[in-house]
């Protein structure tokens, strides 16, 4: 069973960065995108920035010009570059991953990020 390791979460402050890494716990399948999601308490799961297999990028207006996702597909890895934090980017974030062989997709377990001064 593949499983998504997600790390870099923390405390930040207002205009701060933080990095998210999510890594397959194994060698698995080829993912055809990989994304960031987030979760704030009291609302739904939101997607943030998503990247495919050939490095198109899609972003949630929100996190526009301040968020940058990449990959290593070598190391079935994606990262969330996250400058110029806001409070509102307080949230839980979670790494998720599609696969076509097999057809799945795969969830992390979340890393809490904070925003505060």
């Amino acid at each position: 069973q593949v499983q998504l390791v997600e790390s870099g979460g923390g405390l930040a402050q207002p205009g701060g960065s933080l990095r998210l890494s999510c890594a397959a716990s194994r060698s698995g399948p080829s993912f055809v995108a990989m994304d960031w999601y987030r979760q704030a308490p009291g609302k739904q799961r939101e997607m943030v920035a998503s990247i495919n297999s050939s490095g198109r990028t899609t972003y949630a207006d929100s996190v526009k010009g301040r968020f940058t996702i990449s990959r290593d597909n070598a190391k079935n890895t994606v990262y969330l570059q996250m400058s110029s934090l806001k409070a509102e980017d307080t949230a839980v974030y979670y790494c998720h991953a599609v696969s076509i062989q097999p057809p799945s997709d795969y969830w992390g377990q979340g890393t809490q990020v904070i925003v505060s001064s």
